[in-house]
């Protein structure tokens, strides 16, 4: 009796154009049973159409889910592993301070002129070498020349772009030389225009000294790693 209740209710669903997996789930019965029973049952074009819709957006929304369990799993393990990274790097001692500093420039400072240059658009970075220049070399705030090299579309944000950098690095604007405006045929509208600000070039006056020690502490590291 049971059986055949089900089997009324399923085909009555079916009828008002459910599809098999959603009787199925109501009735908590096997899909297989579920199609068995309405086999002989033809929906309309409007109903197809429906269905046919149904099944799209709950794709849709299944891979919005699973792409929001993936990105909050790839946060979750972004943060485990920088609780992991502080815990084993420590506090950096003097010598720490003095390899970061010269495996950093070698990557990523000037090494065509006889002078310190270091550019980069990551503003801890920045920050980080402003530091290893101040704690490392002792150079005084006063000796730092900072010059934005940005777009040429980013022209009308020189001012702000600059009050971001001066906030960054703690050095006063009048230690700013004029930007850098780069030319560019591309008109692409970019997501990030509002909150990008360039990359920052950091020089060093009177750096010749500095540089030759600099050389020589990267060969040092070259001999180290041989």
């Amino acid at each position: 009796m049971a059986k055949s209740k089900e089997k009324n209710t399923a085909l009555m669903l079916r009828q008002g154009g459910e599809s098999i997996k959603e009787i199925a789930k109501k009735l908590n019965i096997a899909k297989s049973t579920v199609s068995l029973w309405c086999r002989d049952i033809e929906l309309t074009p409007e109903q197809i159409r429906k269905l046919h819709e149904k099944m799209v957006k709950g794709g849709y929304e299944g891979r919005i889910k699973g792409a929001r369990m993936q990105y909050e799993k790839r946060l979750k393990k972004i943060e485990e592993e920088k609780i992991e990274g502080i815990r084993k790097i420590g506090k950096l001692s003097e010598r720490d301070l003095l390899i970061a500093a010269t495996s950093l420039y070698w990557g990523e400072g000037s090494r065509k002129r006889r002078e310190i240059g270091f550019s980069n658009s990551d503003p801890e970075m920045i920050k980080f070498i402003i530091r290893c220049f101040e704690e490392v070399w002792n150079i005084g705030k006063s000796n730092f020349i900072l010059r934005v090299g940005i777009n040429k579309i980013h022209k009308d944000r020189i001012r702000e772009i600059e009050n971001y950098w001066e906030k960054i690095t703690e050095i006063p604007k009048d230690q700013f030389r004029k930007p850098t405006l780069i030319k560019s045929r591309n008109k692409k509208n970019y997501k990030n225009f509002p909150v990008y600000y360039g990359t920052l070039n950091v020089k060093i006056r009177k750096s010749s000294n500095l540089y030759y020690r600099l050389m020589g502490l990267i060969g040092g590291l070259i001999s180290a790693g041989e």
